[in-house]
C-alpha cells in the first residue's frame, strides 16, 4: 500500500495533504504511533539530536485508566527520520503556516491556513489510499491496524516485548502481547532458531 501511496504523490491532484496523510500513517505503521498522538505532534516535538535516529516527543499520549496524557519518547526507527525530514523540508511550507510560531503543528490542515488537521482527516486519508492501493484487502484497515501492524514487525525482527511496549505507550505488557500477531509456524521456527544457535555454541566448544 505504501508503495502506490508513494507513487501517488507524483500525479496527485492534491499533493499537500496526500503527503501529510501518508506520513502520518507511515508514523503510525514505522513507530507505532495512535492518530491522535500524530495529529497532536508540533514541530518543536521532533528532538533530531536525541540516540543515533533522532526522537518524538509524544506529549499527549493515551493514560491508562483515565489517568490523563502520558507523555513518551520513541525513536525514529524504520526510516521514519527520513520520511519525516522529506516531509518537512518539501511539504511542511506548503499548508502557509510559520514554523516560528510557538506550538506550530506538525499535520496542518489545508482548511485552516496552518491550523492543526483533524482526527477524521488522517483517517479519511488512510481508508481513500486503501481503496486505491490495497483493493484486494477485505478487512477494514485503521490506525489502530497499523499499530497492531508495527508491533508485530518489530517483534518479528528481533525486538523484546518490554521494548515494544515502552515505544507502543502501554501501562502493561499483557497489553502488548495482544498487539502481536505472527505467522502459525512462529513457533516451529523459533525453535529450529534456537538449536541452531546451541549447535553453534557446542561447535565452539569443541
Amino acid at each position: 500500500m505504501f508503495t502506490g501511496w508513494a507513487a501517488e504523490l507524483t500525479t496527485c491532484r492534491k499533493f499537500a495533504p496526500t503527503a501529510r496523510n501518508y506520513t502520518a500513517a507511515r508514523l503510525m505503521a514505522d513507530v507505532g504511533l495512535r492518530v491522535n498522538e500524530a495529529r497532536s505532534l508540533d514541530l518543536h516535538d521532533i528532538k533530531w539530536d536525541l540516540g543515533p535516529f533522532g526522537k518524538l516527543h509524544v506529549r499527549l499520549g493515551k493514560g491508562a485508566n483515565g489517568s490523563g496524557p502520558r507523555e513518551r519518547m520513541v525513536p525514529l526507527i524504520n526510516h521514519a527520520g527520513r520520511t519525516l525530514a522529506w516531509f518537512i523540508e518539501d511539504v511542511w511550507a506548503l499548508f502557509g503556516g510559520d514554523h516560528r510560531s510557538p506550538g506550530a503543528p506538525l499535520f496542518c490542515s489545508e482548511r485552516l491556513g496552518g491550523g492543526r488537521v483533524g482526527y477524521d482527516a488522517l483517517r479519511a486519508g488512510l481508508a481513500a489510499a486503501v481503496a486505491a492501493h490495497l483493493p484486494a484487502w477485505t478487512d477494514k484497515l485503521t490506525p489502530h491496524v497499523l499499530r497492531h501492524y508495527c508491533a508485530s514487525q518489530m517483534y518479528l525482527g528481533g525486538v523484546d516485548l518490554i521494548a515494544i511496549q515502552e515505544m507502543l505507550g502501554h501501562s502493561w505488557v499483557a497489553t502488548t502481547m495482544k498487539y502481536v500477531h505472527v505467522h502459525r509456524t512462529r513457533i516451529e521456527q523459533a525453535w529450529l532458531d534456537g538449536q541452531r544457535r546451541a549447535a553453534r555454541r557446542l561447535e565452539g566448544l569443541r
